[in-house]
């Protein structure tokens, strides 16, 4: 346990994940955006200025025009300009037809810039122009991902800003232009939209034009229109969407042809009225997401901040009968062994516990904060996502084992000066305990934890953090007040040889918690990730004996430690290369009833009308991995799911996945488990506790509608 101090600090200063303050560029694995200008002038009234997104997509990945289509988001941008200064529109370009399966969506591949004119006025007289924008996009390919980003930009007032000049010029290319003298009408005629429009430009005439609404959900956007020329008319008969939606008097539009990186915008005015308008649909499903998801039914009604402080309270107690945690208990049994005998230095451990766990989940909740307002899809336990977080943690609980049973001591390794720094301070190791604490049981989400931390992150900064406080709170609370009961001093044995066999007693919950992360790892980058991870613990184990064995002279120690350390050189030369591969998709075996889950999936299994059990699990959590070898698996859960004809998917979120991480943010939730149950006829899922009994599924499966 003197050990602890060391090691955790090292742990700490490896960043898995950099965060950064808003600046001009988010990047995510699908785009890359960019806060872009143009001001050939500087910034001052009359003067030319615009602002601008930019969005680099990856091959295949695409976002949306102002109306999507079928499916998909337009992205948004919120401004936050100094007084006086005002942004307009967003000045669209001319999009193109995304067909995905049975339907048809509007936006872009590529690289995009979303222009907007920016007016500046009489008065201003600053030297610089701060401009903030939060932009929200949705990007899809076989997935759609909501994503967003914070943005800053400082523009110089007296210099010019032209940087990307070709980039709005293109985007002024590609801008829909107006058409002076042109005619477009419209009239509904047995379920179309019979489109006409006139005085369009001769090089136009005689060509196939496609026809994009800027209204959504008046046309059927996949039925083919039927288009002719009649002299230097245009029509078109375009189908109306069974469930239309709008019914507007004036209809802007958006014709493209081929070859031209500009449309013509039209404005059709209707010359007959519109008919009544349909239901609207129960569902309107992409490949993966829907439009509108539907709405979720909780075991509990929705919360607020006060009783989501209560329940993170609750929540941090039951954490601490979470398998993961159990590892962390032993050292503090051992602590309060030690003292005892002095309830002083109890409290002061107690206190500095306390304090190492409130602030580590502190921490660690701005660092989650801080990438998803970059734009990170990430949720609760995000760090045992990085496989050298994992081997990391299995390094420094192997090194702590072997403390534990003694195959090496820290005061033969440390400077002198360093030892004495420990002996004066002994509260230190208390409080990096409760920083290990919090590492180890990040990955573990407890009863009540699941409400509270999915509202957390949709929160305002403080009161996000607030929560993320309480639930430290409520996990050191037992040993805080364990700490200052008098009588617990008393009842605790008296210090002897005992504590020497108790000590090397609890080197194997840590020897059986590496266990545990190599298994992990296993799951994420693949058996050669793992043999790798097991040759450097080896190489540690035999610097840590070479290095600090008490039993070894200093000519030994010089001898075995040089070794040691071309062992552990040669171990991370084999090591680094396969932590950074990762393990192939195992499809399911023969005759397994759980499958991969997707959102198509489920949406699929609903349209047929057969329910869904989702269950959201990664490697990394002790308690997932507990339900799914207990009540999952047992015989009479696995009966009624076939008898009720459940599709069984399972959502593995061990290492980061945007979809997951999207689809658990739906459901109001920031980490796994989660159990979702999808009932024919139902608008959303109902969740389950995250911790599992038979008789809970059994009851969630007989209310299902009978097949």
């Amino acid at each position: 346990m003197k050990f602890i101090r060391l090691l955790l600090a090292a742990w700490l200063g490896i960043p898995a994940l950099a965060a950064a303050a808003p600046g001009a560029v988010v990047t995510t694995p699908q785009v890359r955006a960019e806060l872009v200008a143009h001001a050939p002038a500087g910034v001052s009234a009359g003067q030319a200025l615009r602002l601008g997104l930019k969005i680099e997509h990856q091959p295949h990945w695409h976002t949306y025009w102002k109306n999507p289509g079928d499916s998909g988001l337009p992205t948004t941008l919120n401004w936050t300009l100094p007084t006086g200064v005002v942004a307009g529109d967003v000045e669209w370009p001319t999009p193109r037809k995304l067909p995905l399966g049975p339907l048809m969506n509007y936006g872009y591949e590529g690289t995009l810039l979303l222009p907007v004119a920016v007016t500046v006025p009489p008065d201003f007289k600053a030297d610089t122009l701060s401009v903030k924008l939060r932009a929200e996009w949705l990007v899809c390919k076989d997935v759609c991902i909501p994503e967003e980003g914070e943005f800053a930009l400082d523009l110089p007032a007296q210099a010019a800003t032209a940087g990307h000049a070709a980039l709005f010029a293109a985007a002024r290319a590609a801008l829909p232009q107006p058409v002076p003298g042109a005619r477009a009408t419209a009239a509904v005629e047995g379920g179309a939209l019979v489109v006409r429009v006139a005085g369009l430009p001769a090089d136009w005439q005689g060509r196939a034009l496609t026809f994009f609404p800027e209204t959504a959900g008046v046309i059927d956007n996949a039925a083919l229109p039927q288009s002719a020329w009649q002299g230097g008319e245009w029509t078109a008969r375009v189908p109306l969407d069974p469930q239309r939606s709008a019914s507007p008097q004036a209809l802007p539009a958006v014709l493209a042809a081929p070859g031209q990186v500009a449309g013509l915008s039209v404005q059709v005015a209707l010359t007959t009225p519109w008919p009544a308008v349909a239901a609207p649909p129960a569902a309107l499903v992409d490949a993966v997401v829907a439009t509108p998801a539907p709405p979720v039914t909780p075991t509990a009604p929705p919360v607020g901040l006060a009783l989501a402080l209560l329940f993170a309270l609750a929540g941090g107690m039951l954490l601490n009968l979470m398998p993961c945690v159990f590892p962390v208990l032993s050292l503090k049994v051992l602590g309060f062994a030690a003292h005892g005998d002095d309830r002083r230095a109890l409290l002061a451990g107690g206190l500095a516990y306390t304090a190492g766990v409130v602030l580590s989940f502190v921490a660690l909740a701005s660092l989650l904060l801080a990438l998803r307002a970059g734009g990170e899809q990430l949720g609760w336990g995000f760090q045992l996502q990085s496989p050298a977080v994992v081997a990391t943690l299995a390094a420094l609980f192997t090194l702590i084992g072997l403390n534990l049973a003694g195959v090496f001591e820290l005061g033969s390794v440390l400077p002198g000066s360093v030892a004495a720094v420990r002996a004066r301070h002994p509260v230190v190791d208390s409080l990096l305990t409760g920083v290990l604490a919090v590492a180890v049981a990040s990955p573990c989400t407890a009863p009540f934890m699941g409400a509270s931390l999915g509202l957390a992150v949709t929160l305002p900064a403080w009161q996000a953090l607030a929560v993320f406080a309480a639930l430290g709170l409520g996990m050191a609370l037992p040993y805080l007040a364990a700490s200052a009961w008098p009588a617990l001093a008393r009842r605790l044995p008296r210090p002897g040889v005992w504590m020497a066999h108790f000590k090397t007693v609890m080197a194997f919950p840590m020897f059986a918690t590496v266990v545990w992360l190599v298994w992990v790892l296993g799951q994420q980058v693949g058996i050669d990730g793992a043999a790798a991870l097991l040759a450097l613990l080896l190489a540690l184990a035999f610097a840590a004996w070479a290095l600090g064995s008490p039993v070894l002279g200093p000519r030994a120690r010089g001898g075995f430690g040089a070794a040691a350390l071309v062992l552990v050189a040669a171990a991370l030369f084999w090591a680094v290369p396969a932590l950074r591969h990762e393990a192939a998709a195992q499809g399911p075996s023969a005759g397994e009833a759980w499958q991969p889950w997707s959102a198509d999936r489920v949406a699929q299994a609903r349209a047929a009308g057969q329910p869904v059990f989702v269950d959201f699990t990664a490697a990394w959590c002790v308690t997932c991995q507990f339900n799914k070898r207990t009540t999952l698996a047992r015989p009479e859960v696995q009966a009624a799911f076939a008898a009720r004809r459940v599709l069984l998917l399972r959502a593995d979120w061990t290492r980061r996945d945007a979809a997951i991480t999207a689809e658990l943010a739906r459901l109001g939730r920031s980490g796994v488990p989660v159990y979702a149950l999808y009932s024919p006829g139902a608008a959303g899922p109902r969740l389950l506790s995250e911790i599992l009994s038979s008789e809970e599924v059994r009851d969630a499966l007989s209310a299902l509608p009978s097949s």
